[in-house]
């Protein structure tokens, strides 16, 4: 009677173990997409399968726009009583307007509905929000995110735009004297974002660093940049650093000071 008085908990932690670390609803569906002419539209498609079928489910466009010039998907969002996925979509027109040289983040919200021989798609449109950037058709436009915001610039601006995602309020972010464009802006997979300035042949360059809640990191000399595990980051929008580098300057640790009390950490 002992053994079984041991081997019974064992048994019911595994059940339960296996319970916890379902796999998501719609791991194996994925959403493809591809522009239109002039990145004026944009089309997404979502293929994969389900329990009791495979191939691909829906599509959807999105636009018109003047140009898209980034992109970005939101964190998904489960329920499962309805079995639904929701998602937002990022995306940043970098010629929208009369004009052709506003910018402008369109945010649709798409929906999976997942049963188990089919998904039914639905995409619509829930926001726009005028950024106060240059753009232009032929502008080069850079986003990246991490939970709570999206930083969002262009090489025609001497500034960046850090947008909260949870009431798309928009702030301005970073900037040198003399004024240096934003070149490319990267993250890591812990949250932090690197906005880097400088031009292949302006001769001088910056960054600014922001951390997961979205605030200041660090800042600095130099075209630093970030990498993450899941996407390769093109030198094509990355110029290399226009001086000599005085990393002793950054190389620094210093304590923390605790709250409420006089010592250190």
């Amino acid at each position: 009677m002992s053994r079984f008085r041991i081997a019974l908990p064992f048994v019911l932690c595994v059940l339960f173990s296996g319970t916890m670390f379902a796999a998501p609803i719609d791991s194996t569906l994925y959403t493809s997409y591809f522009f239109g002419t002039g990145y004026q539209s944009l089309t997404l498609v979502v293929c994969g399968s389900t329990a009791q079928s495979f191939g691909c489910y829906g599509s959807a466009g999105l636009g018109p726009f003047g140009k898209v010039g980034a992109m970005i998907e939101g964190n998904p969002s489960y329920n499962l009583k309805t079995n639904t996925v929701t998602r937002k979509i990022y995306i940043v027109d970098a010629a929208s307007g009369t004009a052709g040289t506003g910018v402008t983040l369109y945010v649709y919200k798409k929906t999976d509905t997942i049963t188990a021989s089919f998904d039914t798609i639905a995409v619509t449109l829930t926001n726009t929000v005028q950024l106060s950037l240059t753009g232009g058709a032929s502008v080069v436009c850079s986003m990246a995110a991490n939970n709570g915001y999206l930083f969002i610039g262009t090489n025609q601006s001497p500034q960046a735009v850090r947008v909260q995602k949870s009431n798309l309020s928009v702030q301005t972010i970073g900037g040198f004297s003399p004024p240096i464009n934003v070149t490319s802006i990267t993250s890591d997979k812990y949250g932090y974002v690197t906005v880097t300035f400088g031009g292949f042949t302006s001769g001088e360059d910056g960054f600014y660093t922001f951390g997961p809640n979205g605030q200041g990191a660090g800042d600095g000399g130099g075209a630093w940049f970030m990498l993450t595990s899941d996407a390769g980051v093109s030198t094509s929008s990355l110029p290399p650093v226009a001086a000599s580098v005085n990393l002793a300057e950054k190389l620094v640790v210093l304590p923390k000071t605790i709250s409420g009390t006089s010592g250190t950490e």
